[in-house]
């Protein structure tokens, strides 16, 4: 019986949607779902959704809820990461303290200050969760859902590198479903290809029937100014190629958009975005947590089109297909960093993933590219050497932040985000932890 291993299956909302769609594909052989959280009613939420989504498609499966994690990973061939470090205070801390000092972020899980201590708190989960897998389960598939998605690929290549992970993320299909919508076009029968990095890759093919659908979409921009004042359709018009990740997402990720109130206005920004949408994701736990309790049946979204459940799939049943992928860069984009993680379209059968060389993406795409790795890469070494000087230079490379920031306003923010999240961070880097490195 094939085992899937949910990590922060607290998650529930995700963890819903994903055993859901596993559920769908009725060619699946009986599963042993394993959920793991460190939160013991939200695990036991999990395991009752878990249970009455097995009932509701009929399908078996044995549903088992653990709070230790290495009693989870015993006997795993897929484990689903989803973890979210420090939760919904950290989001706040993320984003609050940076916008005291002057810095405003929407999202700030990707790249920037917030995506940098994300990340620096989640490397030692990471490194403890990678170490477990290569002692007990070594030949299973970790699929990585967490944020920044990118710089937690590249620490477990650096830390792990025998580990066979691969990050995934749903923007570049819901980016292509939602401009097929715009245009009137169906998706099914639509060529498309893109690259780049997570968040920011680039839409580099999008045709039907050979011919490209990007003149219908420039048509369809010059017809509605009010799609003129989105932050997506703003990069499209002065990079020439789409990008993959929302108008939200991206506002942050270049200096182009929250340097003033002028350009947040005009483009239809949230600041702090996300804090709201974390106080949503709450709510929807407590209402899960009711509906189960009184036994009504759980929403359901149609048509989710989540990576992991279809690796799976393909890997359980050898069926072929194709996704995109975020994995290292070895030989895959040319004009970008080797060793960095990239995202590129990759077939998936019953061996497992396979990236596809993908050659180089367009030079002004790969410009953007390269600044956004670079915060990454510098966040990597700062947490492989110890060095907090690195982390305050990741910050300085970010766009957003020097716009907005001084060189010394951006020590002194970094200064006080590592105080906040002392409890979370490596010691090395001025925290309570243990880092644990090759």
């Amino acid at each position: 019986m094939p085992q899937l291993v949910f990590l922060g299956a607290g998650s529930v909302v995700f963890t819903r949607q994903l055993v859901a769609d596993l559920f769908r594909f009725d060619d699946l052989p009986p599963l042993r779902i394993v959920l793991h959280d460190i939160d013991a009613e939200r695990l036991e939420v999990a395991r009752g959704t878990a249970q009455q989504l097995s009932e509701r498609f009929g399908r078996e499966a044995e549903i088992v809820a653990t709070l230790d994690r290495r009693e989870a990973l015993a006997g795993a061939d897929f484990v689903i990461n989803m973890i979210q470090v420090g939760g919904i205070a950290a989001t706040r801390i993320d984003l609050e303290v940076p916008a005291r000092h002057g810095l405003l972020q929407t999202i700030g899980d990707t790249t920037g200050v917030g995506g940098v201590f994300r990340a620096l708190r989640t490397f030692p989960v990471l490194s403890g969760i990678a170490a477990d897998m290569l002692e007990i389960c070594p030949e299973a598939w970790f699929l990585n859902y967490t944020n920044p998605m990118a710089m937690n690929i590249w620490w477990l290549s650096v830390v792990a590198p025998s580990l066979k992970a691969v990050g995934l993320c749903h923007s570049v299909y819901w980016t292509v479903h939602d401009l097929c919508e715009l245009i009137g076009v169906p998706m099914e029968g639509t060529h498309y290809r893109a690259a780049g990095v997570n968040h920011q890759a680039w839409l580099v093919e999008w045709s039907r029937d050979g011919e490209s659908l990007y003149p219908a979409l420039r048509e369809k921009i010059a017809a509605d100014p009010e799609l003129e004042r989105r932050v997506r359709v703003e990069m499209f018009r002065r990079i020439g190629f789409y990008p993959t990740e929302t108008s939200e997402h991206s506002s942050e990720y270049l200096d182009w958009f929250l340097r003033s109130p002028e350009q947040i206005e005009h483009f239809r920004i949230e600041p702090l975005q996300y804090i709201g949408i974390s106080e949503e994701n709450v709510a929807e736990f407590e209402h899960a947590k009711d509906a189960l309790a009184s036994g009504e049946p759980l929403q359901l979204e149609e048509g989710a089109a989540e990576y992991a459940p279809q690796i799976i799939h393909s890997m359980l049943t050898g069926t072929e297909r194709m996704i995109h992928a975020n994995v290292v860069n070895r030989g895959l984009i040319d004009n970008l960093p080797p060793g960095a993680v990239v995202e590129v379209p990759s077939t998936v059968d019953r061996d497992g993933v396979h990236p596809h060389p993908f050659g180089a993406i367009p030079e002004q795409g790969a410009a953007l590219n390269r600044t956004y790795l670079s915060v990454a890469g510098l966040t990597i070494e700062a947490a492989r050497t110890g060095n907090p000087d690195l982390v305050r230079q990741a910050v300085l490379i970010d766009p957003n932040a020097s716009s907005t920031l001084t060189p010394e306003q951006i020590w002194a923010l970094c200064d006080e985000l590592t105080e906040a999240h002392r409890a979370l961070l490596p010691r090395s880097l001025g925290g309570d932890l243990d880092l644990m490195l090759p």
